[in-house]
């Protein structure tokens, strides 16, 4: 962190064009948001760019156009929502990256907003395109890396644009690197993690890393089903990941030799649809046509005592199928114990993934936590300790 470039606030900006790669990639159907947390998150630092009086440009993607015109991917609607929720004035650039744009850049007024069309509509963008990349730097006179979540990727609005202009990362991004050297090189023992999500083969190196850094290693979610299927269980008509087995018993000796210890569910609630009711199962009880889609009561408890003797918890994926309220008890357990404890009692609570968050919306208690992070995948790959591009990209040579 001590040799990153981080934007800072005595920084003379006033008249300048600041160009901030944000991260707008929101859900979005018949052209409505659905859910508004990753523009709401930078809102707060786009304002204070106005209040300063600079010229605000604002790149972003939406999905993988893959270099076309995808008319349903274009953030016409966040305009729509920036020219609501933003303090200033806010315009829409739909044109190629050329002088016409350089020109547009230039026309703004102190404490105006430009927001260009999805940066992925162009196929240099995901291409790393020197020349592209040029261009896009025409654009201001600062840089701003507002976007934590792209930047395990090589393209050219957050990576190559940076060898062209004076770059710097932006407040979030400095939370998100300093939220994951909490659990890697500043953590307060004992250290929690929790990990759900469906396939245990795209966690292998997460699980890897963490069973080095933590005490206890929680495995929920369908993630868990190949566990307990390791272990014995029969776990019915559950979703499984096939071939599984040797990635788990790699997990487990990597665990035992660093003395992690992994605990997965000991009960469980279950259906035979996915849009069923819930049906309380213990492990032994469990038939061929169960579906284990939550954690149940025992496994609750057992969580939420480990949460108490830990002063240091990361979470990355929901226990269950929390999209059915049926199932969304073992999720919504963990995040509200996590919350009252990092209200009461300092925990240090980090949670990444998109699905988390979500899940933690909708309980309210968003505000209660150390850090929430949507960062998903370049979170992941940060914590695992892999050198991000766009984050190699800002530092002092």
């Amino acid at each position: 962190m001590s040799n990153l470039k981080i934007f800072s606030d005595d920084l003379p900006i006033n008249g300048k064009r600041i160009i901030v790669r944000l991260d707008l990639n929101v859900p979005i159907s018949n052209s409505k948001i659905d859910d508004t947390t990753r523009i709401e998150v930078v809102e707060p630092f786009i304002n204070s760019l106005i209040e300063k009086k600079a010229k605000i440009i604002l790149l972003s993607h939406l999905g993988r156009p893959k270099g076309k015109i995808v008319p349903e991917l274009s953030l016409k609607p966040i305009f729509k929502y920036l020219e609501k929720n933003l303090i200033g004035k806010v315009n829409f650039y739909d044109g190629n990256i050329d002088s016409k744009a350089i020109d547009a850049s230039k026309k703004l007024k102190s404490g105006e907003v430009l927001l260009f069309e999805n940066i992925r509509f162009f196929k240099e963008e995901e291409a790393d395109d020197e020349k592209f990349a040029k261009n896009l730097s025409n654009l201001g006179d600062i840089f701003i890396n507002e976007a934590f979540s792209c930047s395990h990727r090589k393209q050219a609005s957050i990576h190559k644009i940076t060898k062209f202009i004076e770059s710097f990362g932006g407040p979030i991004l400095k939370k998100e690197i300093q939220s994951i050297e909490l659990i890697t090189n500043n953590k307060k023992k004992p250290v929690t993690c929790i990990i759900g999500g469906s396939k245990v083969s795209t966690k292998i190196n997460i699980l890897s890393t963490l069973s080095e850094k933590a005490e206890n290693l929680i495995i929920v979610g369908a993630m868990a089903n190949n566990f307990l299927k390791f272990k014995g269980v029969n776990v019915g008509a559950s979703l499984l990941e096939g071939g599984s087995e040797g990635v788990i018993r790699k997990i487990i000796d990597l665990a035992k030799k660093n003395k992690c210890r992994i605990i997965i569910p000991i009960d469980c609630n279950t259906s035979s649809k996915f849009n069923g009711d819930a049906t309380y199962k213990t492990l032994k009880s469990l038939d061929s046509n169960d579906i284990i889609l939550d954690i149940g009561k025992d496994t609750i408890n057992l969580i939420e005592d480990i949460i108490d003797s830990s002063n240091t918890v990361f979470w990355n994926g929901p226990a269950g199928y929390y999209e059915n309220k049926n199932f969304s008890t073992g999720t919504i357990s963990i995040g509200k114990k996590i919350a009252e404890n990092t209200n009461s009692k300092f925990l240090i609570s980090i949670v990444g993934g998109g699905d988390t968050v979500a899940a933690i919306k909708k309980t309210g208690l968003e505000k209660f936590f150390t850090h929430l992070s949507t960062a998903g995948g370049a979170f992941l790959e940060s914590l695992e300790g892999k050198e991000l591009p766009g984050i190699k990209a800002l530092k002092r040579i």
